[in-house]
């Protein structure tokens, strides 16, 4: 099986990235993060804080996630339920990077992950999957771009799905976020000594694309 693993901060188009990517490759898009965004989402409508790490712990017991794929959308599922579109807001955001500097939490969607990898070829992206997750990935790429860019592409995102935010906000939190998962003692956010960079500051949507297939043209042929 082939496996891509594309890393990198909140923001850096990962995701848009890596779904077009996986589709144009005929491969399986598993979006990571939106694992931990479920974790996160699961606990906040119970009631449980993103900071009270013994019941964030305690509460796994009681819950599933999973993936299912509408044509080559993924889906996340709760418990069976689809949350795929109530986690994509800031709070679930903020959730996801507290949650995923758990140890135990990490450990509870590994196995996921590296079953999907393990039965199919896939594009996988997040925080750590080169160095932790995947680190026998076919192909390592930590992809990035400017804070500033990073916050605009996101203020955008959320604007355009109606959300009322400010640039600033989404600014800070990002700058914050960075540096939550880049210092945290658990899988903490870095690139593999084999990735790949590319930076798309100065590339367009299509241009990130191309320049993702041409490395993983270059390994895969």
């Amino acid at each position: 099986m082939i496996s891509v693993a594309i890393d990198g901060p909140a923001g850096a188009g990962k995701s848009t990235v890596a779904r077009k990517v996986a589709a144009k490759k005929g491969y399986i898009y598993v979006d990571t993060g939106a694992l931990y965004r479920t974790v996160a989402y699961s606990a906040y409508i119970n009631g449980v804080s993103f900071d009270d790490n013994e019941k964030i712990v305690a509460h796994l017991d009681g819950i599933n996630v999973d993936i299912a794929y509408r044509g080559d959308e993924q889906r996340v599922l709760l418990n069976g339920e689809d949350v795929s579109d109530s986690i994509r807001t800031p709070i679930m955001s903020e959730g996801a990077s507290k949650v995923s500097a758990i140890p135990e939490v990490r450990a509870f969607l590994l196995g996921l992950q590296r079953k999907l990898a393990a039965e199919h070829n896939v594009v996988m992206d997040g925080r750590d999957i080169a160095t932790v997750v995947l680190p026998d990935a076919t192909v390592k790429i930590f992809l990035t771009a400017s804070a500033e860019l990073r916050a605009r592409r996101r203020y955008d995102e959320l604007i355009a799905k109606g959300q009322t935010v400010e640039y600033e906000d989404i600014y800070n939190d990002l700058l914050k976020r960075d540096h939550r998962d880049s210092t945290r003692e658990v899988a903490p956010l870095k690139p593999a000594e084999d990735s790949v960079l590319v930076d798309t500051s100065e590339l367009n949507f299509e241009e990130a694309v191309n320049a993702v297939c041409i490395v993983i043209d270059k390994t895969v042929g």
